[in-house]
């Protein structure tokens, strides 16, 4: 077996992680919106996903798709590769500079005002919207890196 290959392995299974775990959370905060009571625990849960395997995950993606790159001699000029690292600059961007401090503001408001409060609705749209944005350019980047499409 190449290292190409264990690499591969390793970069599938953390995409697995990044995208599945973010694609949970929908699933959870919808749950919010049904039992509000369970907010406070579903929110830090989901920091506690996000800031332990799903972020990191996201960062050892760009590691192991850089070594395939350099292991397999691939210009990181080709279209699909280039593409996918320009929706990646944007995935962090928007991750680690909108999405992760609305969240955080989202659990001290939550703890402080409760759900209710028009302050929370208003990060908590915030954070609907930034998610689906976000989840979009995730699903963008996986469906570059399968399909390598060429211009």
């Amino acid at each position: 077996m190449s290292l190409y290959v264990v690499i591969k392995f390793a970069h599938i299974a953390l995409a697995i992680i990044a995208v599945g775990f973010n694609a949970s959370y929908g699933i959870w905060l919808a749950s919010v919106a049904r039992e509000p009571s369970h907010g406070l625990f579903v929110l830090q849960g989901i920091k506690r996903l996000d800031d332990r395997f799903a972020n990191p995950a996201y960062a050892l993606l760009l590691v192991t798709g850089l070594a395939m790159v350099i292991i397999g001699g691939i210009p990181l000029t080709t279209f699909w590769i280039a593409a996918a690292l320009a929706l990646y600059a944007v995935l962090i961007v928007l991750g680690l500079g909108v999405y992760t401090p609305t969240l955080r503001k989202q659990i001290a408001l939550f703890e402080d005002d409760g759900p209710a409060s028009p302050a929370y609705r208003r990060l908590a749209s915030r954070g609907t919207l930034a998610g689906i944005v976000l989840a979009i350019d995730a699903v963008a980047i996986v469906f570059l890196m399968v399909a390598k499409p060429t211009l």
